[in-house]
């Protein structure tokens, strides 16, 4: 067990938290996140934590703007407990796919949030897999960007280990998708698209030999889902014999589930990054893999400070 670490949670992902806490050998810190009947979020932290080196673990999924508040509340009552430093631990980092202007008189979300997890207090920052990686610039401290990568494709070699191929459901996927297609010793495809507007998405061809073989569509996160299933459906057309999704943050909003669910998709694979107990219990297709020792492990290194590199890959 590391000494002196000092591991606490909000609402957003306590179990994820939790199997940390068992990973590390530490104690979840006692801390009360609650509401005043108008809704507004009150923090209090109910130990002594002067001096300590902090990790506090929130993802900042659905209900998005409230787990922000209670992460952006929570490191301000760490700053003025006087802690020696706190690391912000973001399985999921919400935001993140606004990170340009893409058209006139649109915020950059993605930067706006980086200044409020910065001016609230935190000094580091820890997350998994962000949507475009430039967003480690976005903060001026230092962010250790992990990927899932290693946990996913373990599971996959493990699964689907003869003749695959790894597909990209888009352009901008495809250094993700050569990765892990790298890792796999598997061969590569690109799904080419035209998005018409926001969440909806038509599929074009398919770039790639998937003839026969088991199609394993990757992403960093899944939403609403249109954009995978339509991408099975073409590369079914291209004789595929199975289609199984992958991704790091299975987000699943509006009609994700259900599309899913009627997809011809055999399995989806995810992580823990947002909690799945509910989401599991609708679509059955769900496979949830855990990346508390992934996190666990940084954590513990970053304390101890030691090198976390050899975790990036």
């Amino acid at each position: 067990m590391p000494e002196g670490i000092k591991l606490f949670s909000g609402n957003a992902n306590k179990g994820l938290a939790n199997e940390i806490a068992d990973y590390l050998e530490v104690p979840i810190g006692d801390i009360t996140v609650s509401t005043f009947s108008d809704s507004e979020i009150m923090v209090q932290i109910n130990e002594n934590v002067r001096g300590a080196d902090v990790f506090l673990v929130q993802s900042t999924c659905d209900p998005v703007n409230k787990n922000l508040i209670e992460l952006f509340l929570m490191l301000d009552a760490f700053k003025r407990a006087s802690v020696g430093r706190i690391t912000t631990v973001i399985p999921y980092y919400g935001y993140a796919r606004q990170d340009r202007k893409v058209l006139p008189r649109v915020p950059i979300s993605a930067k706006l949030m980086a200044d409020l997890i910065t001016v609230s207090g935190t000094d580091r920052v820890l997350t998994v897999d962000l949507h475009a990686g430039q967003i480690q610039g976005f903060f001026d401290m230092p962010v250790d960007h992990l990927y899932a990568s290693p946990v996913v494709a373990e599971y996959i070699k493990k699964k689907y280990s003869n003749d695959t191929v790894i597909v990209s459901p888009d352009a901008g996927g495809v250094e993700r998708a050569r990765a892990f297609a790298k890792r796999l010793n598997a061969s590569l495809a690109i799904i080419d698209k035209r998005r018409e507007k926001a969440n909806v998405s038509e599929v074009m061809h398919v770039i790639g030999d998937v003839s026969g073989k088991d199609a394993i569509l990757i992403d960093d996160m899944i939403d609403t889902a249109g954009t995978i299933t339509q991408a099975v459906s073409a590369i079914k057309k291209n004789g595929a014999k199975r289609v199984i999704a992958a991704c790091t943050h299975a987000v699943l909003s509006g009609p994700a589930i259900e599309r899913i669910n009627e997809s011809e998709l055999e399995e989806v694979i995810t992580t823990n990054t947002i909690p799945m107990d509910s989401k599991q219990k609708k679509c059955k297709k769900l496979t949830v893999l855990s990346i508390a020792p992934l996190l666990g492990e940084a954590i513990k290194r970053i304390h101890e400070e030691s090198s976390v590199t050899s975790l990036f890959n």
